[in-house]
């Protein structure tokens, strides 16, 4: 009673708002409104895509806002990517990301995302000792980042090699060729891949040996146009091309966190 007296009389603007602008759901004859479930993109809704010749589209995010305005846009792949070593935690390449780093970002997305396969990286350290440990990192990808897929680099035999066991582990994989930034060491800087004929020839005989175990798309990273046109030509599985040309599947572009400080 001491309460309402203190309140009597008084106009408090929250009080007198109408609950229903905070439950859209809620119909004006007071009826369930019909839920249109959303479907969730999957491999099979990507081999149509890829069959029809329709282009396969594909963003990176790294967190929960930019997942939910990349699900308003009806993207059809999610890819949290290992570029969040540079991109959120300004690191000069994507080396010193871990495994456990890449999960708390996985999960901000597929909070943000209903519609988008997610597909999320699998970081520098975490599959090159066995294809055991690519495979249990895998698994931590989808169990704990709640990933539909994951992405790993490289077309070595080695890399070949964990791809296919993580396939074989039931879980799918998308590969990554041409400019592979985990490879950094080795290339020297991130330079384009595939300009002279072996180098291309290399692409192409990566790219078929991926696909052979079992990854249901590749990413051609940095490749000349008419390698990429080439190397798309001769997989059945859809090709995403980064700075790789008009003539792949589809393309994949990067959500870039945008910042905007004042020094004084």
């Amino acid at each position: 009673m001491a309460t309402a007296a203190l309140f009597h009389g008084t106009s408090l603007p929250f009080f007198r708002c109408n609950t229903r602008c905070t439950m859209s759901n809620l119909p004006e004859n007071g009826g369930p409104l019909p839920q249109i479930p959303v479907q969730r993109v999957t491999l099979k809704h990507l081999g149509l895509k890829h069959k029809k010749g329709e282009p396969i589209t594909m963003v990176s995010a790294y967190d929960y806002p930019s997942a939910l305005h990349l699900d308003r846009a009806g993207i059809d792949i999610c890819l949290v990517g290992d570029s969040a070593a540079f991109l959120v935690h300004g690191h000069e390449t994507t080396l010193p990301i871990s495994l456990d780093e890449m999960l708390v970002h996985c999960r901000a997305v597929a909070r943000g995302t209903r519609r988008p396969l997610l597909v999320g990286d699998l970081p520098f350290g975490s599959y090159e000792a066995s294809s055991v440990q690519a495979v249990e990192s895998a698994i931590r990808i989808l169990k704990e980042g709640g990933m539909d897929a994951i992405k790993l680099e490289g077309g070595s035999p080695f890399k070949v090699a964990a791809a296919k066991s993580i396939v074989e582990a039931g879980i799918a994989v998308m590969g990554h060729i041409g400019l592979t930034p985990q490879a950094i060491s080795v290339l020297g800087d991130f330079r384009p891949q595939g300009r002279d004929v072996e180098s291309a020839m290399k692409i192409v005989e990566s790219a078929l040996a991926l696909q052979e175990a079992g990854c249901f798309a590749l990413v051609l990273d940095c490749v000349p146009s008419p390698v990429a046109a080439a190397t798309t030509s001769a997989l059945q599985i859809p090709t995403i091309g980064f700075g790789a040309g008009p003539s792949c599947s589809g393309q994949v572009k990067f959500i870039r966190p945008v910042c905007n400080l004042t020094y004084i």
